[in-house]
């Protein structure tokens, strides 16, 4: 032997059925991980393992950079022409409106999850 020693000294061994194994197997899947005994060591450390989709707070960020882009927008046609367009306004108006329902939303979705 190299004389490296393990992180973790101690081996667990489970038996275990193939339905077992197999419910296992699609719960990691579902967790997006391929390392048994990482998932198993931190199911038994922690209890669960939370998995999020953060896709509509990306939607969030989309939303924030077009209006945040827009509101630039508004600032440049002031101060190097000073006026802006009722239509820029409008659009700005309109991505705010949707930001904050999806907001609104998200906010939701995060109350239910830790209500859990």
């Amino acid at each position: 032997m190299s004389g490296k020693k393990r992180r973790r000294g101690v081996l667990l061994t489970v038996w275990m059925t193939e339905e077992e194994h197999g419910a296992i197997k699609r719960r990691m899947a579902e967790a997006g991980t391929n390392n048994m005994s990482a998932y198993i060591r931190k199911m038994a450390l922690n209890g669960f393992i939370l998995n999020v989709d953060l896709s509509p707070v990306r939607e969030l960020v989309t939303l924030q950079r077009r209006c945040a882009s827009n509101m630039n927008q508004i600032a440049i046609g002031v101060n190097t022409y000073g006026g802006i367009y009722p239509q820029e306004i409008t659009a700005l108006q309109k991505d705010y409106t949707e930001l904050w329902g999806r907001v609104s939303d998200v906010l939701k979705q995060l109350a239910a999850v830790t209500a859990l």
